[in-house]
């Protein structure tokens, strides 16, 4: 068991570092809004994973079948996400801090973002059938005991790559940034999130 819990470690960590577009929000929020912003940005991300990391490893394959076959539109609904959030980034100028160094911005609303964004890419559950399968979890002969160790593992693993990356940022630039150069950060992130967003549109024509 404990061998399985630490695979999923590896897993979700291998997961979610790659930089994409919820690494490059991450790192806007933790900077602009504090550690607890950023994190709760990528908690929603690692709770997407832990989600398809269900899907997959209870064998759901009526599930898995449907996002798969409905992956055009939630494709399109993510990528149309990305843009707003990019357009969002790009015409919100930054907020002064307070003297607290509290932002006003929800972690929940942070978290509920990013779940959504990483829920929107149906083939990250290909991703987790092929790791329940190369690990002896086929849907036709399933441990549901060894499964949950397993999604707990790549849940967590997610989780701490999204604790390392915000708190490093938050903790060591968060407070060293001025405004002027948040506003920079906000142009360069906002135009690389639209970047992402156009892409996953035209991949789709």
């Amino acid at each position: 068991m404990l061998a399985l819990l630490l695979k999923g470690l590896i897993i979700g960590f291998a997961i979610a570092a790659p930089v994409g577009p919820i690494g490059i929000l991450c790192i806007q929020r933790s900077l602009h809004d504090g550690f607890r912003v950023g994190l709760m940005t990528g908690m929603g991300a690692a709770l997407a994973d832990g989600t398809y990391g269900l899907i997959a490893g209870f064998g759901l394959t009526a599930v898995s079948s449907m996002l798969v076959a409905q992956q055009f539109w939630i494709r399109v609904i993510g990528g149309l996400f990305l843009l707003y959030l990019g357009v969002k980034l790009l015409l919100t100028p930054p907020r002064e801090r307070s003297a607290t160094g509290n932002s006003d911005r929800s972690p929940w609303h942070a978290c509920a973002t990013t779940y959504f964004l990483t829920i929107t890419n149906p083939m990250t559950i290909l991703s987790f059938v092929a790791i329940f399968a190369g690990l002896g979890l086929g849907s036709t002969s399933i441990d549901y005991t060894d499964a949950i160790f397993l999604v707990v593992g790549i849940t967590l693993g997610s989780a701490l790559w999204w604790l390392l990356l915000s708190g490093g940022v938050a903790y060591i630039l968060h407070k060293r940034v001025s405004q002027s150069f948040m506003q920079i950060i906000n142009w360069v992130s906002g135009g690389i999130i639209l970047a992402f967003g156009f892409y996953a549109l035209k991949v789709l024509l």
